[in-house]
């Protein structure tokens, strides 16, 4: 039985899980780095510890500190949230080495659906429709020109390894191939330390739509219904809800066969999200697997009522799914909006600072995950995200009512956040009508620099 859960994460994660765990009597072990001294995880955990200075290199993403602390606190499992370490698969084969149980799929597992071409050929064999690219890793840019041609433009291009949008270009034709497939490979090389790429077939104006599926060490799989997170600004995601107004019935239960398919094909276990780009005809195509909880999670939270955080840890434990997948009900409609401590008005453009006075909005049907507080520091060093508001009601357009009531309600003083873009958002008539794909956003703001509202 796990008793004891190291937090390898920060922020409002690390609460959500902290909360979780208290629920299920499983004492928390939170890490912190020196700039993270004061971050309310370090206050809710049973106990915190100092894993380094404040760059992520030197703390959170320190795998031998994370794993020394684990074993000087005597946690016998290692929560990893999402981002940093997450889906790192010499992390999770450091654990497994030291008999530390790592809350998630094993390093294998993780290695094989962190590599694209790795994945792209899993999915192939177990028949999940995948969008046309390349066969294998490419690193030549002449290579990899012959190959574009042969898929077909546009083509866009990614890294192999990697995620968040780093090392991604989209080449319309021959003329910009090369300039943008060098680009990309030398964004790649930076951020993950490998210049290998892959090419895909670039599907032009489809929705974002993820599926959730839980997996056990027993051969059971289900999934949770799909997540609509085509608002997206440089490939990052800003609002995301469930379920998605493109999904009917029976393009859910289609695309829930093939991502109950990709997983078993991929011999998944515990929490993961497929991601599919769905075209306005029904047609979709794998994308990418995601293997840790996701940001986006609470949304499928409040439409089916499962705690994923407590399934996360009940797989780890060698428990069998709580659930089957007649279990599953999709109910009512959830919105989440991050919130993020930076300036729409100048590109986005972070902005870190103490905050003065807060006010967060609640009543029923309303959630916010955050680890901020009145006089906190919102610090330089991580991502800008400082909160996630999710609301939830009977429909989508009760949904949006109530979301743009609640961000009317939000107050953060001190610094200057993307609340009043959030709202305008909510206002919106394309929005509302449901008219939404992954360039949306790039038709936003387009408007915006028109109208004088982007400096």
């Amino acid at each position: 039985m796990i008793r004891k859960i190291l937090i390898a994460n920060r922020g409002e994660i690390a609460i959500r899980i902290i909360r979780a765990c208290r629920e299920m009597g499983i004492e928390t072990v939170a890490v912190y780095s020196e700039a993270d001294r004061e971050a309310l995880h370090t206050q809710l955990a049973d106990e915190a510890v100092c894993i380094g200075p404040a760059a992520a290199k030197d703390s959170y993403l320190n795998m031998e500190q994370i794993i020394s602390a684990t074993i000087v606190t005597g946690a016998d499992a290692i929560h990893p949230g999402f981002g940093f370490l997450s889906e790192n698969s010499r992390f999770a084969e450091l654990c497994e080495a030291c008999h530390i149980t790592f809350i998630g799929p094993d390093s294998k597992t993780i290695a094989k659906l962190g590599n694209k071409a790795m994945a792209r050929t899993t999915m192939l064999q177990a028949g999940v429709p995948v969008i046309p690219g390349s066969e294998e890793p490419l690193t030549e840019a002449e290579r990899a020109l012959t190959v574009a041609k042969e898929i077909g433009f546009p083509v866009i291009i990614k890294a192999v390894l990697g995620g968040g949008g780093k090392g991604m270009r989209v080449a319309r034709g021959e003329e910009e191939f090369t300039k943008e497939f060098l680009t990309a490979q030398k964004e790649a090389a930076g951020a993950f330390g490998d210049d290998q790429m892959y090419l895909e077939h670039f599907v032009e104006n489809p929705r974002h739509v993820e599926f959730q599926i839980l997996a056990d060490h027993y051969g059971n799989v289900i999934h949770l219904g799909e997540r609509d997170c085509s608002i997206q600004r440089n490939h990052q995601k800003m609002i995301e809800e469930a379920p998605s107004s493109a999904v009917s019935e029976s393009l859910r239960k289609k695309m829930g066969t093939a991502a109950v398919q990709a997983a078993k094909a991929a011999g998944y276990t515990n929490a993961g999200t497929i991601e599919f780009l769905l075209e306005e005809d029904e047609t979709f195509y794998f994308m990418e697997m995601n293997t840790r909880i996701q940001v986006e999670h609470p949304v499928t939270e409040w439409v089916t009522g499962i705690d994923l955080i407590k399934e996360q840890i009940r797989i780890a434990d060698g428990r069998e799914l709580s659930y089957r997948q007649e279990d599953v009900k999709i109910q009512g409609h959830a919105i989440e909006c991050r919130i993020n401590a930076e300036d729409p008005r100048h590109r986005f453009r972070p902005c870190p600072g103490r905050i003065t006075d807060m006010y967060l909005p609640g009543g029923k049907g309303i959630r916010i995950d955050s680890a901020i507080y009145s006089g906190y520091t919102i610090s330089p060093y991580y991502d800008s995200m400082i909160a996630k508001l999710i609301v939830y009601a009977k429909s989508r357009k009760e949904a949006i009512a109530k979301m743009h009531s609640a961000l009317g309600e939000v107050i953060i003083e001190g610094i200057t956040t993307n609340i009043d873009f959030l709202y305008d958002m909510m206002e919106r008539e394309d929005y509302q009508q449901g008219e939404i794909t992954v360039s949306y956003m790039d038709r936003v703001l387009e408007e915006m620099q028109e109208e004088s509202k982007w400096i």
